[in-house]
């Protein structure tokens, strides 16, 4: 703790008297006489300045306006009567790319790789059993209804010894795409916590908001050690999330590139 500073001292007599000198009162008046005379030259001034400004400018020849109709600026030619506009090919048209066969869009399974548990299916996830792998999957359900959930398709393989990969398409209707910027926020907003990856993850470059963390090990009493990695992010009205389980590390590299890859094939 600090001391205890000392009780000042006042300088002053104890008979100083409760009002000062007359003598002291004429520099005082003298220093507000000069303020004032200040503040009023330099009202004087702004006044003055802003009238020699206005005759200046009204001397002055007017100038001209620019006309209101610009025949240069470049506008879209309206189509002839009767006539639309053709759609774009399917190469560049995102949505009706997005809205065919969901499951050529997912990542393929690497040379080598074994088909894991969720691959044993025809490649779509029903949306009972996605709500399922949720803490509560009775709200889960509610809430994916609530942001419009279309559709699920998923690819997983095994590769190695233990590690696990498993990557998932959640696709939402096409008329919110909110629906799945707000899956993945909510799903991100929880990654700094304890019991995920404790922090903040890194930024997906190609990607508006996507994210990628890499996940402390888990350690426990007569098990393997468990190594964790996890990518969340979206591209139009598509959620996408990718996981890696294994018993050995799981560096950056490994879970950037498959994200950065999945991102492009969308």
């Amino acid at each position: 703790m600090k001391p205890d500073a000392p009780a000042e001292t006042s300088a002053a007599p104890a008979s100083e008297p409760d009002t000062a000198p007359a003598t002291a009162a004429r520099p005082r008046r003298r220093v507000l006489r000069t303020v004032g005379l200040i503040a009023v030259a330099a009202v004087i001034g702004l006044v003055g300045g802003t009238a020699v400004g206005y005759g200046v400018q009204a001397q002055r020849e007017p100038t001209a306006l620019p006309p209101l109709n610009q025949p240069d600026l470049v506008r879209p030619k309206p189509l002839p009567k009767g006539q639309k506009a053709k759609p774009l090919p399917a190469s560049e048209d995102l949505r009706a790319k997005a809205q065919g066969d969901l499951r050529k869009l997912l990542l393929p399974k690497p040379a080598g790789a074994r088909n894991a548990d969720a691959a044993d299916t025809d490649g779509w996830m029903d949306v009972s059993a996605f709500a399922s792998m949720f803490d509560r999957p009775a709200g889960a359900l509610d809430h994916q209804i609530d942001l419009g959930l279309r559709r699920v398709a998923v690819v997983a393989w095994e590769t190695g010894e233990h590690r696990k990969t498993d990557v998932r398409l959640i696709q939402y209707r096409a008329n919110d795409v909110l629906g799945a910027q707000e899956y993945i926020e909510d799903q991100q907003g929880y990654m700094p916590d304890e019991d995920f990856a404790r922090n903040e993850g890194r930024e997906l470059k190609g990607s508006t908001n996507g994210r990628y963390y890499v996940f402390p090990v888990k350690r426990k009493a007569g098990y393997l050690d468990m190594y964790r990695a996890r990518a969340y992010f979206h591209r139009g009205d598509i959620a996408v999330e990718i996981f890696i389980v294994d018993t050995k590390k799981i560096s950056e590299n490994d879970i950037r590139s498959l994200a950065e890859r999945q991102l492009g094939r969308l």
